[in-house]
């Protein structure tokens, strides 16, 4: 492995990827410096005088700007470099489409066919509260109908989608927690639901069942724990009644085309741009070249990059949704009186990134170069096969349950730094170098950190990765999935009665 690495020619500094010693010498188009402190992996080098307010560029845009001069040889980070970004913008439609070119290979899944003609890669036996006040009692039912039936198959595991919400809740938050609530009901990886409710909820079960739509009765079940004497009894009887329906569910092949994959990233680090996310961002190119489809979130996270996902709109009126996806957020921001452009967190500034610049144009490398077809508000499902942009903040809980909501049967999640959750779908956790592969395989899936190998071609490892992918398709389980750690959490804006 390289010591250190220009991403770009147009790039005024270089990263490292190894810790470096004060002294050490730095060799870049000809130029040779030494180091004038200690660097981290992860971070950033300058490799010529930046004199004050000028840029500092990476991936060959600006990530903002250096208030002293910076000299060759120092560490660009936090104390020397300030964002470019305040307030909001204009934005204008200039088309910029790039071909993108994959052989195409007749590829398929073993997955679960719906009655509605959708397909899941699990088939799950769900418990959905319509508030939180019932998780405890979903609990109980689970545990119960485990030791009375034994052995749960076909389905792959039972479990409950637990949140806090379903009351006390006015207006758009009330109105997201059914749109979630429901979406889970309707999700392919699901063979099978129970929806639990208390009976006082403003979240009342009548209504949500009717907000539902078609649904299969013999699947779907329905419980209101005030209107029975022993409600662990009532749930344990419908969920063995959803269990018998299910007997005869079976995988078969279905085309690579009908997966549906969310795109996210959490603990970010100096590597996460140049791994893991242009990983992704191939693998994403290539799905979509095989006629599926990929969601990218996280709207703060594209603050600084929005401009290059609007060149990539499929015309003029998704430009605008993506204008709107973006102000809309901003103004979100501004109603609370929070600062637009200070994401960054803790950890991915200890991990190399600067400024919401710097974190934003790595990030949305994870949606390769495919136009954009379209943009869905939070708490919509998926219309259109292709790139889709998706309203949801950068937190890894609320952005991965509003994916798995979306209708994406499993995330991609890329990390520099670990993170072990996983939320109601399989969440492939994807590492950005080495060490914390091989420090936390319990949380890690996949290793992106190949790619600073110096003996490793990407194209090898991109199908790697797609392999895997289909793997867990089929069924092989993950390690969120493995540990158990899965999490529902839902979109919240507004008071709490």
């Amino acid at each position: 492995m390289k010591d250190y690495l220009q991403i770009n020619d147009k790039d005024n500094i270089v990263l490292a990827l190894k810790d470096l010693k004060k002294g050490t010498d730095i060799s870049v188009n000809g130029t040779v410096f030494q180091l004038n402190e200690d660097i981290y992996r992860g971070h950033k080098i300058s490799i010529k005088k930046i004199p004050a307010g000028d840029h500092v560029i990476k991936y060959g845009y600006p990530i903002g700007h250096a208030i002293v001069d910076v000299l060759p040889g120092q560490l660009v980070h936090t104390h020397n470099t300030k964002t470019n970004l305040s307030g909001s913008l204009e934005y204008q439609y200039v088309p910029n489409h790039t071909e993108i070119s994959y052989q195409k290979e007749n590829l398929t899944f073993q997955g679960y066919r719906r009655e509605n003609g959708t397909a899941g890669i699990r088939n799950e036996l769900w418990i959905v509260p319509t508030v939180g006040c019932v998780n405890g009692i979903a609990e109980k039912i689970i545990r119960r109908f485990e030791r009375e039936v034994g052995d749960i198959s076909p389905f792959d595991n039972v479990l409950v989608l637990k949140h806090n919400y379903g009351c006390s809740q006015l207006g758009d938050d009330h109105e997201n927690t059914k749109r979630i609530l429901a979406n889970a009901v309707h999700h392919p990886n699901a063979g099978g639901i129970l929806v639990l409710g208390l009976g006082c909820e403003n979240n009342e079960l009548p209504l949500f069942k009717e907000a539902l739509g078609h649904i299969n009765e013999k699947r779907v079940k329905f419980l209101i724990s005030q209107e029975v004497t022993d409600e662990i009894e009532e749930g344990v009887k419908l969920v063995k009644e959803i269990h018998a329906a299910a007997k005869h569910d079976r995988r078969e092949e279905i085309p690579l085309s009908e997966l549906k994959i969310g795109l996210k990233c959490g603990g970010s680090d100096g590597f996460s741009g140049i791994t893991a996310n242009p990983l992704l961002g191939r693998f994403s190119d290539y799905l979509i070249a095989h006629g599926g489809t990929t969601v990218l979130t996280e709207v703060p996270e594209m603050f600084g990059a929005e401009t290059l996902l609007m060149e990539r709109a499929e015309n003029e009126e998704v430009f605008h949704e993506i204008v709107n996806l973006i102000n809309d957020f901003k103004e979100y921001f501004l109603k609370h009186e929070q600062p637009v452009y200070e994401n960054p967190s803790p950890g991915n500034k200890a991990g190399g990134i600067t400024t919401l610049e710097d974190k934003s144009l790595g990030c949305t490398q994870k949606a390769g170069s495919s136009p954009v077809c379209d943009v869905l508000k939070y708490g919509e499902v998926l219309k259109k096969k292709g790139l889709n942009l998706l309203s949801a903040p950068g937190n890894d809980l609320v952005a991965s349950t509003a994916l798995a909501a979306a209708g994406c049967q499993l995330v991609l999640f890329t990390t520099g730094r670990g993170t072990p959750f996983g939320t109601f779908v399989p969440t492939i956790k994807v590492s950005t170098n080495t060490a914390i592969y091989e420090s936390k395989p319990h949380w890690i899936d996949f290793n992106a950190g190949t790619l600073l190998e110096d003996e490793v071609e990407p194209d090898q490892v991109l199908e790697d990765f797609v392999q895997y992918i289909l793997e867990v398709a089929n069924g092989r389980f993950v390690n969120n999935e493995k540990n158990d750690f899965r999490e529902m959490a839902i979109f919240k804006s507004g008071v709490t009665l």
